[in-house]
């Protein structure tokens, strides 16, 4: 499995980031098995560490969970998609019937840009518009595509570790405001340290940025 390298308890680097909670899928259910990775995700008790599973839609035999229902049952505030890694139709029939059950139950989703599509983001929305999107690591080349979909897509939130660019977050924060940026690092995978030193030389006010730290992910899930 890829990153087998990584260490199996992130609080360590939190702590060194004064990071107090932070959201956290296991790599196993990212790069190997989704069921296994979810079972050793519900082991976790700490608060500091919220989970969120991963969810692969499917006709029966193929989706983790076995039924929509489990999702339903879970006890999570945020579920990650990877229909690229995992090979589902974002936009499918069977996504969107699980993705509306979801948003029913005001449940949002988590999904990486290089997972999907502009375009299937803008489907989804059209087809499931109460569905809360937080879109994770879009980078810094494909801002003005991100733009539109903030632009177009209300409830789409953007995670702004990648967005490394000179003032790429202040523009997003001024354009849809900061409510709807999140903090977040994709460590251990990706580096923390950039993420965190762009939060903490953001040219926001302190209402702004405390926003971004905490208060978006906080009224998203």
């Amino acid at each position: 499995m890829p990153f087998d390298d990584l260490p199996a308890d992130p609080r360590p680097d939190m702590d060194r980031l004064g990071i107090e909670a932070a959201c956290v899928t296991h790599t196993l259910s990212l790069y190997a098995d989704p069921a296994a990775g979810n079972e050793a995700l519900s082991a976790l008790d700490d608060p500091r560490l919220i989970p969120v599973p991963v969810v692969v839609p499917g006709v029966p035999g193929a989706s983790v969970p076995a039924t929509l229902d489990e999702v339903l049952d879970w006890d999570v505030r945020l579920v990650r998609l990877c229909p690229e890694r995992h090979r589902f139709e974002l936009t499918g029939p069977v996504a969107l019937r699980w993705l509306a059950a979801m948003a029913a139950r005001d449940l949002p989703v988590a999904v990486d840009l290089e997972e999907t599509s502009p375009a299937a983001l803008r489907t989804l929305a059209a087809e499931i518009p109460d569905l809360r999107v937080l879109l994770l690591n879009p980078g810094y080349r494909r801002l003005r595509a991100v733009a539109e979909l903030m632009a177009t897509v209300p409830n789409l939130w953007l995670e702004i570790g990648t967005v490394n660019t000179q003032r790429g977050v202040e523009w997003l924060a001024e354009r849809y405001g900061a409510d709807r940026l999140v903090f977040g690092t994709g460590a251990p995978v990706l580096d923390d340290c950039g993420p965190r030193f762009l939060l903490d030389h953001l040219e926001l006010g302190a209402a702004e940025v405390e926003l971004i730290a905490s208060g978006a992910l906080r009224r998203l899930m």
